[in-house]
């Protein structure tokens, strides 16, 4: 069924890293492993990339430098197809792990990689498990300087890996005098608790009516545009299996594979998707319009 209200457009974004640099596994698998171990994001890419042709719908790739490096076709085939490249990191360091100056080469080496690459400027940035939060507000200043127009980092939640609960669930300016728009992923609100609703595993494992329900208060309540993220990895049930990797690990990272691919064509049919890169510049107006 078709949603019959006035659509906002949507922010739809993935997360591009390959299946073995995800936070869950950070603790079994060392960095100095990553180019031992067969790659699966250009098979799971080059799907999602059909799937949105097939549905005629633009979106962003947030993607690592280190992918970016080993798979220049990928990224340039992101970029002929109409979808914006933009700036996930280097190698899925999270910023509160990291010193300015670490931050600064990390974002520099990426998006200096990615640049290459592809042939594109890049002008958004989205911070490895949304780790941009209280602890780490000099990040903004270091985007600032190197030219992004938008961030699209903080989940505003409380999480066990990550989460800035006291952010605005909506777009705002971190930085005074700055022109830069954090661009929050989507929470829900219910009993006076936010419910994060903007992808990932949440997406993967909760009955598709939770997110149909979330965006449809976002859209249609708060009359604002939803962000949506997923992971190449999460379409993909015949990726290998990390038995050592703790047993919580294991169920955030493998449950729902098998049908992640279908609740997402679903969702695609059913609400107005876009580029992060045009949100981000629609919400920079509002959001000096309500600061003014």
């Amino acid at each position: 069924m078709t949603a019959s209200f006035s659509r906002p457009v949507n922010g739809l974004s993935v997360d591009v890293e390959d299946w073995f640099q995800v936070g869950a596994f950070e603790g079994v698998i060392d960095r100095d492993q990553w180019d031992a171990i067969a790659s699966r994001v250009d098979r799971n890419c080059n799907a999602i990339l059909d799937l949105f042709g097939r549905a005629g719908v633009k979106a962003t790739f947030f993607t690592l430098g280190w992918v970016a490096q080993r798979h220049g076709p990928l990224m340039q085939r992101i970029v002929a197809e109409g979808h914006e490249l933009a700036s996930h990191g280097w190698d899925h360091a999270r910023v509160f792990r990291l010193d300015p100056a670490a931050f600064a080469a990390d974002v520099e080496r990426s998006r200096k990689t990615l640049e290459d690459t592809a042939g594109v400027a890049i002008t958004g940035y989205r911070a490895p498990s949304f780790s941009i939060d209280q602890r780490t507000p000099w990040a903004y200043r270091v985007l600032a300087e190197q030219g992004f127009a938008y961030s699209s980092s903080v989940a505003p939640i409380r999480h066990d890996h990550y989460g800035w609960r006291e952010a605005p669930r909506f777009a705002f300016r971190p930085l005074a005098g700055s022109d830069l728009v954090e661009v929050p992923v989507t929470t829900a609100q219910f009993a006076g608790r936010r419910l994060a609703a903007g992808g990932g595993g949440f997406f993967r494992v909760l009955p598709y009516a939770f997110s149909r329900w979330a965006i449809c208060q976002v859209n249609v309540r708060d009359g604002r545009p939803a962000v949506f993220y997923f992971h190449p990895w999460e379409i993909d049930p015949e990726q290998p299996r990390v038995a050592h990797a703790p047993l919580r690990s294991r169920l955030r990272h493998y449950t729902n594979l098998s049908v992640m691919e279908g609740k997402l064509e679903q969702l695609i049919a059913e609400f107005a998707w876009g580029r992060m890169d045009a949100l981000a510049a629609r919400e920079a107006l509002l959001a000096q319009d309500l600061a003014a």
